[in-house]
């Protein structure tokens, strides 16, 4: 088969651009602007795939993303799962297989690029149909900064699938002097291929372009903040139930018409067309025109339009009104339908009539998606059988079909006001734009119809949702369970779970569910519309922050010294930071005893660059300080540094780190360097929402410095070497202050800070410095033998000191005063984060978790981090009652033996006890001391 449905002419396809495609193995020809589900009904081609559950037989049954059917898997030119026929570009070379519901992703990288971009509008517009185009020449007038954003390859939306006339005329005629108008305006922008599926708080809206496969990059998402919206996101058409309704060969009535006015192809030879409303009359005749024999119109109302009647005895098609399609027979496609008469008709239909095409329609569902995200309200229209849009978010404003307007004059007129009121209330002198007229005849109100007219008995094979394979069956089953919620129904079901998130099924469902339960539908309402409107790949969410990027790896300036020297490293954060600093054939082990012996012997440095610096200024930064840490910052003296704990609302330990205040109303906050981001993020939360009086701001500086820390007995020999003019002294320089000066011939602020407990120093120079400090520290030292030490001999040294650090001995659940640190607790303050949960019952109890000191016994292996700590060296029946945990564990070389913190319930109190730990397969007994264990009276920080 080679085309055999597609019309010798028309359609917007390309004839001249022939391509070749594969679809199930099999190859066909199709043409430029062809989707795939076109080519494959232009080549006979309806069943596209089975069902996911039941394993039916689905064809297409749409012409857009509402699809629930027609899901296929992409193998060329690239794999990917899970996308609608209706909406993949035909392209030569296409190769692609039908799903049953679920796909398969790709085994190789993804050679495409995928980004993003921000833009600012006054107005803009979603959807470019009529009513859309119309909106944009009224707004874009006005000199008010525009983009219009439409899903389809090219504008004209509704317009492009029907054959209508504007003034008379072919309506792409005007199309096309729309989009030239726009696109010569300077402050307007239009994006076709782009789908806005996401529409948040002060009109914040997030849209995906899909530019093909050949461009640079392949999609965009595009994050938009607009002052005013329209939605103009026009209308779905609903389907209807009978037995048999999902038999490939079944279709709505609109999209058949968009394929023949679009795509030229006839999606079958005979039909039979089923309808509640008006619409599906046009699709009657336009086919008929097309040499489609129209076997009957089936419409449930008695009285249907007199201009479509006259039409269609004009044309010889049956009418057969009071009636339904009771069923469909046929294998893999409709072959024939039973018809059934309505109560109340005095029709006498035939019992069944042959074809090959079902088109149906069930009446319109305006596309209110985005609205509903928006936090905008829905009301039920029962003359239409449909929910519309009720009361909106501000600045955005719904027009045409997707408020409840569906004739083409008046989503004109509608288009054309949405778009001069959004452009006024953007402040803009706005008039209302000239559109054409277009030909609309009187009208029969449309008949909502939802159950058919058959028993319960064939309920199994009335399909609601076809995406999930949900019958009429499975609805009454729900309510027979108990459930009257929609909400509770549709996650029994899985109706409207679906990739097409209920497009189809939604309204339909909810006009069952009434039924069955004797409710009226406004009662039970609609569910909730939840984005994005339609799947976006993970892909294009990433961008480019995928791979080394999405990640990215943060070195410091010394990094290539630290390489050179062969540290393998540690990932903290999303820095590398040297884990040691091996010998040959030297073990971990024994190169972080070795360097602690130097730093306890002689003298040691370690690269601390990773450390998060904020800095603090504003005439109320002492205020701010006293608030977020549980000390007192606001008495800090210039030329000071004080260490500070931060608490999070329940009082439990968030970060920790030190306060350097450097004038009077400026402060240099370090955090770990772990949690520097998050610090950040947390004190810009409370100013920007809290304290938003508070005259601060807030600085990250991380990277503006290179940061030394020099450790040890001879810490102050390698510096007096290095900056000769410094007075280093401890009454010059005492413990805990910092001092300007110049190092290695460098402008330098060195501070006295100390994280091992030994006389120390920290030198923090300019980024682009620090290597060349750090080796003239290098030479400074060798007299000393001064040895680099890496994360791993930091962490010995500081719990050797029980100094904890945050996220690794405290998991959230611990407060300053399970650290042993009341101390930091200021209780002069009013208030600061956390001080009220501390007198919370639970905070007060006796049995918390408190950080002590374990020793396991002479000779015994170092105790695994993590392990659980029981009471008895016997384990009791399961479950057993735990103590605690051990958060660090060591061996050290100052004591010569291994070492661990912990957090045990009632610590404190248990200080000289034995508890039992896990090593290897047996329990060890722990003996519970203080957490320091070296230089309890910490004279050594002075030298």
């Amino acid at each position: 088969m080679s085309n055999e449905f597609r019309l010798p002419e028309g359609g917007r396809i390309d004839r001249g651009r022939p391509l070749r495609f594969r679809f199930d193995g099999c190859d066909y020809t199709g043409y430029a602007g062809d989707t795939l589900a076109s080519a494959l009904l232009a080549n006979g081609v309806h069943q596209v795939t089975t069902s996911i559950k039941y394993g039916r037989p689905r064809g297409i049954m749409t012409a857009g993303p509402e699809e629930p059917n027609a899901l296929v898997q992409l193998d060329k030119p690239f794999p990917e799962p899970m996308l609608t026929a209706t909406t993949v570009e035909l392209r030569d070379g296409l190769e692609a297989t039908g799903l049953p519901g679920q796909g398969r992703l790709a085994t190789e990288p993804d050679p495409a690029r995928y980004d993003s971009t921000n833009a600012h509008c006054d107005v803009l517009i979603v959807g470019a149909g009529p009513t859309g185009l119309a909106a944009a020449l009224s707004a874009a007038r006005s000199g008010a900064r525009v983009i219009v954003a439409d899903a389809g390859t090219e504008f004209g939306g509704s317009l492009l699938g029907s054959g209508d006339e504007l003034d008379r005329a072919p309506a792409r005629r005007w199309i096309r002097r729309v989009v030239s108008e726009l696109e010569s305006t300077p402050d307007a922008a239009v994006l076709p291929r782009t789908t806005v599926f996401g529409h948040y708080d002060d009109n914040y809206l997030v849209a995906l372009e899909d530019r093909g496969e050949d461009a640079f990059t392949r999609q965009r998402v595009w994050h938009i903040r607009a002052r005013e919206v329209v939605h103009a996101t026009g209308a779905h058409e609903r389907p209807l139930v009978f037995p048999g309704n999902d038999r490939p060969g079944t279709m709505l009535a609109g999209s058949a018409r968009t394929y023949l006015h679009r795509y030229g192809v006839l999606p079958g030879r005979c039909a039979v067309v089923f309808t509640t409303n008006d619409s599906a009359y046009a699709a009657a005749v336009d086919l008929h025109d097309a040499g489609v024999e129209i076997a009957a119109v089936v419409d449930v109302r008695p009285v249907v339009p007199t201009v479509w009647a006259s039409r269609c005895v004009e044309r010889g098609i049956p009418i057969l009104t009071g009636c339904a399609v009771g069923g469909t027979s046929g294998v893999d496609r409709v072959s024939a339908v039973d018809i059934e008469r309505l109560p109340g008709s005095d029709v006498e239909p035939p019992s069944g009539i042959d074809c090959d095409l079902l088109l149906v329609s069930g009446g319109w569902n305006p596309a209110v998606h985005l609205h509903s995200q928006a936090r905008g309200t829905l009301r039920y229209a029962p003359e239409l059988g449909a929910f519309l849009p009720g009361r909106g978010a501000l600045g955005t404003r719904p027009a045409g079909a997707a408020a409840g307007t569906f004739a083409t004059a008046d989503c004109l007129r509608t288009g054309a006001e949405a778009g001069s009121d959004a452009a006024r209330a953007a402040g803009f002198e706005a008039d209302v734009a000239e559109v054409p007229t277009a030909l609309s005849g009187p009208g029969v109100a449309p008949q909502p119809t939802w159950l058919p007219p058959t028993g319960p008995e064939a309920e199994v094979e009335q399909f609601v949702d076809l995406a999930r394979d949900a019958t009429v069956a499975d609805l009454r089953k729900a309510i027979g369970a108990g459930m009257t919620s929609v909400e509770h129904i549709k996650r029994f079901t899985t109706i409207g779970t679906g990739h097409d998130q209920g497009k189809t099924s939604g309204t339909l469902s909810s006009g069952i569910i009434a039924e069955l339960l004797g409710a009226e539908l406004a009662e039970v309402g609609a569910t909730t519309f939840r984005p994005p409107y339609t799947p976006v790949s993970f892909a294009a969410l990433a961008g480019r922050d995928r791979g080394d990027l999405y990640d990215p790896i943060r070195v410091t300036a010394v990094h290539d010294w630290h390489v050179e020297r062969g540290a393998p490293f540690e990932d903290v954060g999303q820095w590398k930071r040297p884990w040691y600093y091996p010998h040959d054939r030297e073990s971990m082990e024994d190169a972080v005893l070795r360097e602690c012996r130097a730093v306890r012997t002689g003298v040691g440095m370690q690269d601390v660059s990773t450390l998060g610096k904020i800095d603090v200024q504003g005439p109320d930064a002492a205020e701010f300080l006293d608030l977020v840490y549980t000390n007192k910052m606001s008495t800090l003296r210039v030329g000071r540094i004080r260490y500070g704990l931060m608490c999070t609302a329940d009082g439990m330990v968030f970060d920790d780190g030190t306060v350097m205040r450097t004038g009077e109303h400026r402060y240099l906050l370090s955090t770990t360097s772990g949690g520097a981001a998050g610090v950040l993020e947390w004190l810009e939360d409370w100013l920007q929402t809290e304290w938003t009086h508070l005259r601060v701001h807030l600085t990250s500086v991380t990277e503006h410095w290179a940061t030394i820390a020099l450790a040890g007995p001879r810490s102050r020999d390698v510096l007096s070497r290095a900056a000769p003019d410094m007075d280093l002294d401890n009454e010059s320089f005492p413990f805990m202050s910092w001092r300007d000066g110049v190092v290695a011939g460098r402008r330098a602020r060195v501070c006295r800070i100390s994280f091992s407990g030994e006389l120390a120093f920290e030198i923090n120079v300019p980024w682009w410095h620090g290597r060349e400090v750090w080796e003239a520290l290098i030479d400074a030292g060798a007299p000393w033998d001064i040895t680099p030490y890496g994360t791993e001999t930091m962490h010995v040294l500081r719990a050797e000191k029980g100094f904890p650090i945050v996220g690794q001995d405290t998991d959230g659940t611990v407060t300053p005063h399970d650290l042993g640190m009341s101390w930091a607790v200021s209780k002069k303050k009013d208030d600061f984060l956390g001080k009220r949960s501390f007198d919370r019952p639970d905070t007060r109890r006796a049995d918390r978790k408190h950080l002590v000191g374990l020793l396991p016994p002479e000779g015994a292996a170092v105790v695994p981090e993590g392990s659980q700590l029981v009471d008895g060296a016997e384990l009791p029946e399961p479950p057993v009652p735990m103590l605690g945990h051990v958060t660090s564990s060591y061996r050290s070389a100052a004591l010569d033996r291994p070492f661990a913190l912990a957090l045990v319930k009632s610590g404190r109190e248990r200080i000289g006890q034995t508890i039992y730990g896990h090593v290897g397969d047996r329990l060890v007994p722990l003996e519970i001391t203080e957490p320091v264990f070296y230089d309890e009276e910490g004279t050594r920080r002075d030298g």
